[in-house]
């Protein structure tokens, strides 16, 4: 199955506090040729969110600090709108989650999860 990749390039705000998982699903991205603008932490994401504009925000649940559902729900307070989801290895605890985010994708995550993701509306 094979999902057609959108025609324009996106804006991207990644959120992983694990370096290496952050260089994987920016690879992902890459082969689209989105922007992908990475922060290792809901702090970091919070400062770079409020000075630029993303299509998408992807965010991990795990993080030390901020959780992935606190920051969603920050973002989400300062633009409803905001396409946000969550990339996690913990798909377990968002299933209670307050539903801060749009899309729930599991690791290892591949580009037709991302591409799936990224073509679903969103409210």
């Amino acid at each position: 199955m094979n999902t057609t990749v959108n025609a324009s390039c996106k804006n991207i705000l990644l959120v992983d506090d694990d370096h290496g998982a952050r260089e994987a699903i920016k690879m992902l991205l890459g082969i689209d040729r989105h922007t992908v603008t990475e922060a290792a932490n809901g702090d970091e994401a919070l400062r770079l969110f409020t000075s630029s504009k993303y299509d998408f925000v992807i965010i991990d649940y795990i993080m030390p600090g901020m959780l992935g559902d606190e920051l969603a729900q920050s973002i989400k307070k300062i633009a409803p709108a905001q396409p946000i989801f969550f990339v996690t290895a913990y798909l377990e605890k968002l299933a209670n989650a307050d539903k801060a985010g749009d899309a729930v994708l599991g690791k290892p995550v591949s580009v037709e999860d991302l591409r799936r993701a990224m073509a679903m509306p969103t409210e």
